[in-house]
């Protein structure tokens, strides 16, 4: 098993995060229709092999998520982009879930789906370069919810699908997202949060998952994008730190945050504040997807030609999150891209 816990250290490793760059086609569309560029399979090539390609990846990404069209496919150069991530010294991986779809006996919650013919999706995977996966299951908070179905089936598939990724000799990274959207405060995030933790780790040792050759996806213990209540990157990292060394087994390497609908700055922030006070042997680090490609994404739409400017955008964004984990952000840095 040493290998799959090397590979997950690695992916963390100081002053490296994960690219999330795993959108499905669906997710892509939007996002590119929401810059006027058409979706087709060559733009959104395009626009990822600019980032893989960029000299950020080399110092501050260990890991890229890429989706099943985005594996399967071929650079410019003649490379596969799994080759491509590897010659920047990043690992390639792949989402493996086939998506949130209604909770049968709670249908206002999601239970995620892809379990069925995983282990073949799996060794294919594996021959095509990915050396670690990723699953996202989805709670949402409100008065009565999540219920305990959706808490422990959910846990129940995520440890199902961390046992069959361990198997194929990949590092499954296991991701229990706490949506923010709703009214709550820090402390209900707090609590949901720790009984969803609870509950996948229950699993997670009851499928003989290898702890030290996983990382965690979690979000951060943040209010309700609608809460009355705000709060600062001091409280909201107190806080999140405080759930992951209640819930969390110290044997899991790494901590991947997704950034969950917070903006770009915000995201650093607060990963910055979590590592300033970080007194655990985990490694805090960063798995975003638009708080590392939004602006990118503005700059490329602008002109698809001008590849240089997008790179110097998003190397800029890797950069500030790769200070983020050692906790050498501040605010002065981020205006240095003004130029």
């Amino acid at each position: 098993m040493n290998e799959i816990e090397n590979i997950a250290k690695q992916m963390v490793a100081k002053g490296k995060g994960i690219l999330a760059a795993d959108e499905s086609t669906g997710t892509m569309t939007k996002r590119l229709s929401s810059v006027n560029v058409e979706s087709t399979p060559e733009n959104r090539l395009k626009f990822r092999e600019t980032l893989f390609s960029a000299e950020g990846m080399k110092n501050h990404i260990g890991g890229v998520i890429l989706y099943d069209e985005t594996i399967k496919q071929k650079t410019s150069s003649g490379k596969t982009v799994p080759e491509l991530i590897k010659s920047f010294g990043s690992i390639p991986g792949i989402k493996v879930d086939t998506g949130a779809k209604k909770l049968a006996g709670s249908p206002d919650e999601k239970i995620t789906e892809g379990l069925d013919g995983l282990r073949e999706r799996l060794a294919e995977y594996y021959n095509l370069g990915a050396r670690f996966t990723k699953w996202r299951a989805v709670y949402i908070i409100s008065k009565k919810y999540p219920s305990a179905l959706a808490i422990k089936s959910n846990a129940h598939a995520l440890a199902r699908y961390s046992a069959l990724v361990q198997e194929a000799k990949m590092v499954p990274i296991v991701e229990p997202e706490v949506l923010m959207d709703g009214e709550h405060d820090i402390n209900r995030c707090y609590d949901v949060t720790s009984s969803v933790l609870k509950e996948c780790y229950k699993e997670l040792k009851l499928h003989n998952i290898n702890l030290k050759g996983t990382i965690l996806k979690p979000n951060m213990i943040l209010p309700g994008n609608k809460s009355k209540t705000k709060n600062n990157s001091q409280e909201i990292a107190k806080m999140t730190l405080k759930c992951l060394k209640e819930n969390v087994p110290s044997e899991v390497p790494g901590i991947a945050f997704l950034s969950g609908g917070q903006t770009e700055i915000e995201a650093t922030q607060n990963l910055n504040e979590i590592n300033k006070i970080n007194d655990t042997s985990f490694l805090m680090s960063f798995s975003y997807g638009r708080a590392l490609q939004q602006s990118a994404l503005k700059s490329w739409a602008r002109d698809i030609k001008d590849i240089n400017k997008t790179q110097k955008i998003f190397n800029h964004r890797s950069k500030m999150n790769g200070l983020s984990t050692s906790a050498k952000w501040n605010l002065n840095l981020e205006k240095q891209l003004t130029a």
